[in-house]
């Protein structure tokens, strides 16, 4: 196949790219064989919820290269030697700009930057190591084998070690007085992981699934991969539009709505109290799942934040998803999700498949080092280091023409640019010149948010923050001029 039929099928609109992924990827797998009849235009606007032009669009591409033929009065179907063809298109890796719906391209867009190794790092929304108590958790290391001596010698369960999870649940009741039992929680490889499995387990092809806009970008690629219909849900510094989200509940019937409605990322705006209870009243109407996932809960700058959607949540509908890997130990990677038994009992199997159970060492050092009462104050001076650093951003930002709403906590400011810097173009030219940032438009599920960037400023030390604006600032004023 000639390279230049690859490019072409990387530029074309996602949900024409849906349908033509739908079809290669079907014919690869064996779903369709050679000379196998395709489901109908009309049928397939049906399954995969799209208009029929869309699909004919797609049919006739699919026939211009190849991997379809068609028969007249008859229907599409698979051509001879489809199967080598829909193979090599599927391998095709496009660059990280594709399309934010192309389908069964097993890739994080975020990750991609990520791979980049920069001197000034302001893609990561991770905490500088130089923050956190290593020389403390190192001694604790050691004393929690003096405490477990056979803690490398067998595994834990599938939903986590016990005893973590009842530390667990005296700390969701004593912290925010939520009842929550152990066997309602499952320790999960980082929050990532939580989604994940939460996708592959209550969700199947072509269902509805509300997902903020923007959002956590990795969350909309583990979406895309089920093939599911992301609805958008646009969120504001003064949270939702809750009528668009009844509306959308009750015309589309979506299954899930994936949320990070605490300090957002990208965006750093926080949904209050008063939407949280109306949000779980609608969702226990239209029996829609909300999906809660609070990454930076204790990573605030003024008051603490709302309450949790799970406290207001009597009827099952909520799962809460509570990372700690940002700000206690990254490389522990410990997660927690909580969920009521009717959800944890179909989301347990597929964790049981995926790693058989988080593993035990990293539990039980996070669970006798998080409740010490070290780590604790630790946390009290982390939140005034990192609202320093946020203010140094802010202050080095002041000078230019971009626009923020700055947020009461979490890891990112949320930037917005001029028209007239094609913020592509910027982040080759940044990572070419030893800075990364997150490009606005991966963090959107229509992919069209191309005058935003998410930049983090907790990655990095003041020094190369200062340097990494500069330069960032200074690049982006040299495109300006071309």
């Amino acid at each position: 196949m000639k390279l230049s039929m690859m490019d072409e099928k990387a530029g074309k609109g996602s949900l024409q790219q849906l349908v033509y992924d739908t079809v290669a990827k079907g014919i690869a797998t064996g779903e369709w064989k050679e000379s196998d009849k395709l489901p109908s235009v009309r049928v397939m606007a049906e399954r995969l919820k799209v208009h029929r032009l869309t699909v004919l669009k797609a049919y006739q591409q699919l026939l211009e290269d190849g991997i379809v033929e068609v028969k007249y009065k008859s229907g599409y179907f698979v051509a001879s030697k489809a199967e080598d063809v829909s193979a090599e298109l599927l391998a095709y890796s496009p660059p990280w700009e594709y399309q934010a719906r192309s389908l069964y391209v097993n890739r994080s867009r975020l990750s991609d930057i990520h791979r980049h190794q920069v001197d000034y790092q302001m893609s990561e929304a991770l905490i500088d190591p130089a923050l956190l108590p290593n020389a403390f958790l190192s001694n604790h290391v050691k004393q929690v084998f003096d405490m477990y001596p056979k803690v490398l010698s067998t595994y834990s369960s599938v939903s986590g070690d016990l005893e973590l999870r009842e530390e667990m649940a005296r700390y969701f009741m004593e912290k925010q007085g939520i009842a929550v039992h152990p066997e309602e929680l499952l320790i999960t490889t980082g929050s990532q992981q939580a989604i994940d499995l939460i996708s592959r387990s209550l969700v199947k092809s072509g269902d509805a699934v509300l997902i903020e806009r923007p959002t956590y970008s990795p969350a909309i690629d583990v979406f895309v991969q089920q093939n599911v219909n992301l609805l958008p849900i646009e969120i504001t510094p003064q949270g939702y539009d809750l009528e668009h989200i009844e509306y959308m509940m009750r015309t589309e019937k979506p299954k899930l709505f994936y949320m990070n409605p605490t300090f957002q990322n990208p965006t750093g705006y926080t949904v209050p109290v008063t939407q949280r209870k109306a949000l779980v009243e609608l969702a226990e109407r239209y029996e829609c799942i909300l999906v809660e996932d609070e990454v930076y809960h204790d990573i605030y700058f003024g008051d603490p934040p709302p309450l949790p959607f799970f406290y207001y949540d009597t009827e099952g509908y909520v799962i809460h998803i509570r990372s700690f890997s940002k700000y206690v130990a990254p490389g522990l990677r410990i997660s927690v999700l909580a969920a009521r038994p009717e959800l944890m009992k179909v989301i347990v199997p597929v964790k049981a498949l995926s790693d058989n159970g988080t593993p035990l060492l990293t539990q039980k050092i996070f669970q006798h080092y998080f409740f010490s009462s070290r780590l604790q104050e630790h946390v009290a001076k982390l939140r005034i280091a990192l609202e320093l650093r946020k203010a140094r951003m802010e202050n080095l930002l002041a000078a230019t023409d971009w626009s923020w709403s700055s947020p009461g906590g979490g890891l990112n400011l949320w930037v917005r640019l001029p028209e007239t810097i094609n913020v592509d173009a910027l982040l080759q030219q940044c990572l070419a010149e030893s800075v990364a940032f997150v490009p606005g438009r991966i963090c959107d599920p229509l992919d069209r948010m191309e005058s935003w960037i998410r930049l983090s400023y907790s990655y990095i030390s003041e020094v190369q923050l200062d340097e990494g604006i500069r330069r960032l600032v200074e690049i982006s004023g040299r495109m300006k001029l071309n």
